[in-house]
């Protein structure tokens, strides 16, 4: 299992705008250069973002985008969901009846309690944990 490069880019830029601190803005010509993500493929991530509520994004002179919430508050879940959609270790830990053993596969509790805990870890893993030195940063 591997999280897209889109998703990975998505997290390296809210990061990057996590360290400049609330409120505070960057140009995603800046964002792409510091954080070597392609300037095409970063408009279409500040997008998909904007859309799930993680960032605010303004035109102009003084425009850029910025958190729009605080980085306390913004999970890693939250970013490769807004980016991948829900995770899913296997497709027998989604819906009811996408695998043929169903409950009978003596596999199913193990993928079951792996997806539980990378969805727990992820969701508890929040952008300030990185900038306060709890955690290291993506990429």
């Amino acid at each position: 299992m591997q999280i897209t490069r889109q998703a990975d880019y998505a997290v390296r830029a809210v990061y990057y705008l996590a360290t400049l601190g609330q409120g505070n803005r960057a140009a995603t010509s800046r964002i792409a250069t510091e954080q070597h993500i392609p300037p095409s493929f970063l408009a279409k991530i500040v997008s998909q973002l904007s859309v799930a509520g993680l960032l605010h994004t303004s035109r102009g002179a003084r425009g850029g985008v910025s958190l729009a919430r605080d980085p306390g508050e913004i999970s890693l879940l939250d970013v490769v969901e807004a980016i991948d959609g829900p995770i899913y270790l296997n497709e027998c830990v989604g819906d009811d009846g996408m695998c043929t053993f169903d409950d009978n596969c003596p596999m199913k509790p193990v993928w079951c309690d792996v997806q539980r805990d990378l969805i727990e870890r992820l969701s508890s893993t929040n952008f300030s944990d990185f900038s306060n030195g709890q955690e290291s940063p993506a990429g």
